[in-house]
């Protein structure tokens, strides 16, 4: 099997072209057009191959495409949209699971495949735990907490035996099924802390059960919060419906001049509009 970089294909022909084009549009026009370019490139017959590279990968079987796709792992060859395209179309979830016991790159090349399908959900779970890999720790968190609820209790025994605690509370406040066990676990993560307020504060919005609204209007009361303390405390109370409505004084809060500086200006943007009277990139 001959493993193609259609990606380098791509990019040299889009080279040539831009130099060819390159008084044509903007630059806001060009990135407009690249998605478009390479799009148009996955059904352009390739000399090099004897065909399109949408085709080249139709062609093979499930397992032929599956031992390409490693190829491309493992020689640090980039995996194209059109081969991660023609693998999500095939529903070959079962092919690409063993993936998940590879290497991190393959570990996220099969998170990607297979989203946040149910079956998938505690096994990124298991990789959370044992992973030393920030990247594949972040990526499987992300796909969890897209479908708590179906790894909670599994989630709540990694919390209480000291493993991915962090990550754990994080899945934990994604829940949709109300739980007293989880919003015990998420108060009193809250209660307790001293240093990191707005992430526990933030726990609490995002599990979103009013009945953390008392714990957080205590909280904003205290004296002595920072300004970053109090502008998450009131998006946590405000987000479960409650209000807080107390004139406080942080003028003496290194901090509050520059965020308040910072929410004066990040509502400027500037649009671009791209058009598209292109020519065929072949």
């Amino acid at each position: 099997m001959i493993v193609y970089d259609f990606d380098e294909m791509f990019d040299k022909r889009l080279t040539r072209y831009i130099s060819e084009n390159k008084d044509k549009y903007t630059e806001e026009e060009w990135e407009g057009r690249i998605p478009q370019l390479y799009d148009r490139f996955g059904d352009t017959p390739l000399k090099a191959i004897g065909t399109t590279p949408r085709l080249y990968y139709a062609s093979m079987s499930d397992d032929e495409i599956i031992r390409c796709l490693r190829a491309h792992i493992r020689e640090n060859i980039p995996v194209s949209s059109f081969l991660c395209l023609e693998i999500q179309k095939r529903g070959i979830a079962d092919k690409i699971m063993p993936l998940l016991d590879g290497s991190p790159d393959e570990q996220i090349m099969a998170m990607n495949l297979l989203g946040d399908l149910d079956e998938a959900i505690s096994r990124y779970l298991d990789i959370l735990v044992r992973s030393d890999d920030d990247e594949v720790k972040e990526r499987a968190s992300e796909l969890i907490k897209s479908k708590a609820d179906l790894v909670a209790d599994a989630a709540i025994a990694n919390y209480r035996a000291g493993k991915a605690r962090e990550y754990m509370l994080d899945i934990l406040s994604r829940s949709v099924r109300r739980r007293d066990d989880i919003f015990r676990i998420l108060i009193d993560e809250f209660r307790t802390e001293s240093e990191n307020i707005p992430l526990k504060a933030a726990l609490l919005a995002a599990y979103g059960d009013e009945r953390a609204l008392p714990y957080l209007l205590d909280r904003i009361e205290e004296e002595g919060i920072s300004y970053i303390d109090f502008r998450e405390l009131k998006f946590a109370i405000e987000s479960l419906g409650g209000s807080y409505d107390t004139v406080r004084d942080f003028s003496d809060d290194r901090y509050y001049e520059i965020i308040k500086a910072h929410d004066n200006t990040e509502n400027l943007n500037i649009f671009g509009d791209a058009s598209d009277n292109g020519q065929d990139i072949s």
